[in-house]
C-alpha cells in the first residue's frame, strides 16, 4: 500500500473575471511553498468569491487525488497541475472520491480534517477548464473529489504524510452519494449521524427530503 501524502497545498493566485453572478472567481488556485496555516474556514490566505456556494466550515478545504487528476490528463491529453480543479490539496495514496463520508485524516503533525461532501461542478468550473460540456462530462465520470471540515487547526505543507484516523462503518462514499443518492445510502447516513458516528452538513438533510419527495414519500 502506498504511503498517503500531500503533494501540493494550493490557494488563490488571483481573482479572475467571470461571467457568473458574482463577476469574479477564486478558482485559480496554485501551489505555494512552505508551511500554510489551516483554520476552521480553510487555508490562511485563501478566499472564496461566492460564499453562497463555496466555503464555510463544512466546505473549508477541497481535496483532489493525483490518481483522478492522472485520469483526466490522459482523457484530455493535457497537463493537470495541482490547483487546476480549484482544489486546495492535491493528495496521493489516499482516495478523495472514494473516501467515506465522515472519514478523518491527520495531515502532518497537527491538522485533522473530516470528509464531508462531494464537489458539485458548476459553470465557473467549466469556463476554467475550457472544455466543451465539461460539467456534464465531469458529472458523468463522478471523479469529484471531496470537501473537508477542519477538526483540528495547525499548519501543513507539501510532503506531509496523511494518516487515516477513522473510517465510519456506514460505508457510503463521497462518490457513491454523488452518483447514486438512494434510500439505502440515505438511511445509512441518517443512522450513523443518529448514533453520533458522523455529523452531516445541513445540505444533506435537504437532499434527503428531495429524495423522499421524488419517491412520493
Amino acid at each position: 500500500m502506498d504511503t498517503a501524502s500531500l503533494l501540493a497545498v494550493c490557494r488563490v493566485h488571483q481573482l479572475l473575471s467571470d461571467e457568473g453572478s458574482v463577476g469574479v472567481t477564486a478558482i485559480d488556485k496554485r501551489p505555494v511553498e512552505g508551511p500554510v496555516k489551516v483554520h476552521k474556514l480553510g487555508l490562511h490566505g485563501d478566499i472564496q468569491a461566492s460564499r453562497i456556494h463555496h466555503g464555510g466550515e463544512d466546505q473549508a478545504i477541497y481535496a483532489y487525488s493525483q490518481a483522478d487528476a492522472d485520469y483526466w490528463a490522459a482523457e484530455l491529453q493535457r497537463e493537470m497541475p495541482p490547483g487546476i480543479f480549484g482544489e486546495n490539496l492535491r493528495v496521493t495514496g489516499i482516495g478523495t472520491t472514494d473516501a467515506v463520508i465522515g472519514e478523518r485524516w491527520k495531515i502532518g503533525l497537527d491538522v485533522e480534517v473530516e470528509v464531508t461532501s462531494p464537489r458539485i461542478p458548476c459553470a465557473t468550473f467549466q469556463r476554467r477548464m475550457e472544455e466543451h460540456l465539461w460539467v456534464k462530462r465531469f458529472t458523468a465520470e463522478g471523479r469529484v473529489g471531496t470537501y473537508l471540515r477542519v477538526v483540528r487547526t495547525g499548519s501543513i505543507q507539501a510532503g506531509d504524510h496523511i494518516h487515516r484516523l477513522f473510517v465510519p462503518t456506514h460505508g457510503v462514499t463521497v462518490g457513491k452519494w454523488f452518483r447514486e443518492p438512494d434510500v439505502e445510502s440515505m438511511e445509512a447516513l441518517r443512522d450513523a449521524e443518529a448514533d453520533g458516528e458522523i455529523r452531516l452538513q445541513p445540505e444533506f438533510h435537504d437532499s434527503f427530503d428531495r429524495l423522499l419527495r421524488s419517491l412520493g414519500r
